[in-house]
């Protein structure tokens, strides 16, 4: 992919799923990288995987909803590559105690869940941007088909995730013109450690694919193709899109 050999990249929520395969990518192709993650060890076992490939990287364990530590790792990432070219944001989680009907739900859970995923991107993206600016470069938000269309679960979720794709489309008006792409990916169905491994029941993985054309899940690898894409010059003209990587279940 045009523009990614060489150029530093910010990746949150690295350590694991979605945000570990668009480091490994990046990585493949080149890339010089930032990894923000809040687990520590798991992000040092991801960066020594990478150096030992032969890969530049820069770990930075920070909880993504926690301003100050966003504020400082974005800062040492982008002063140890020298600036920073583009950022993915694939930091989230899906709390238990969301899968309630909302007025079931309390408010504490709700906003948990909305500092992580919402909030989590906003910070990423907003101490990330003075650095873009500076010589243009991609955003690219990860969101989920439940932003689309709801999955009938998880208020602070799904909220959290429609917030991303508004989020996006804010950044595409507000940077296109300073040089500044955003675009966001809303992965369906897809094998992350987040999905605690249900995907990988023959039987539940069966039913759940009943609903996906393609007739399958998806893997991490697959839903960070479409990042790294969206990062690259050879998406240069792609700005303030939202874009379902699903195997096709939002067509249903």
């Amino acid at each position: 992919m045009r523009g990614l050999l060489g150029n530093p990249f910010l990746v949150s929520g690295a350590a694991k799923g979605i945000g570990r395969g668009v480091a490994e990518r990046l990585a493949a192709e080149g890339a010089t990288l930032a990894l923000l993650d809040r687990d520590g060890p798991a992000l040092a076992d991801l960066a020594e995987q990478l150096r030992a490939a032969g890969a530049t990287v820069v770990p930075l364990p920070a909880d993504v909803a926690d301003e100050s530590a966003v504020c400082d790792a974005v800062g040492r990432g982008a002063a140890a590559l020298g600036g920073l070219r583009g950022v993915a944001t694939s930091a989230g989680i899906f709390d238990p105690d969301d899968m309630k009907l909302a007025a079931e739900l309390d408010l504490a859970t709700f906003q948990r869940v909305l500092s992580v995923n919402l909030g989590g991107t906003f910070l990423a993206i907003k101490h990330a941007l003075p650095y873009l600016l500076a010589g243009g470069g991609a955003v690219v938000t990860v969101a989920s088909t439940a932003a689309l269309r709801g999955h009938g679960y998880g208020a602070g979720y799904t909220a959290s995730k429609g917030g991303v794709v508004a989020l996006t489309r804010l950044l595409a008006f507000q940077y296109g013109e300073k040089g500044v792409r955003a675009n966001c990916v809303c992965p369906g169905a897809t094998d992350t450690p987040m999905t605690g491994g249900v995907y990988r029941d023959p039987a539940y993985a069966a039913a759940v694919s009943r609903g996906i054309p393609q007739r399958r899940v998806a893997a991490a690898a697959e839903i960070a193709a479409a990042i790294c894409f969206l990062l690259s010059d050879d998406a240069s003209y792609t700005n303030g899109q939202i874009i379902a990587v699903d195997g096709g279940a939002t067509v249903v």
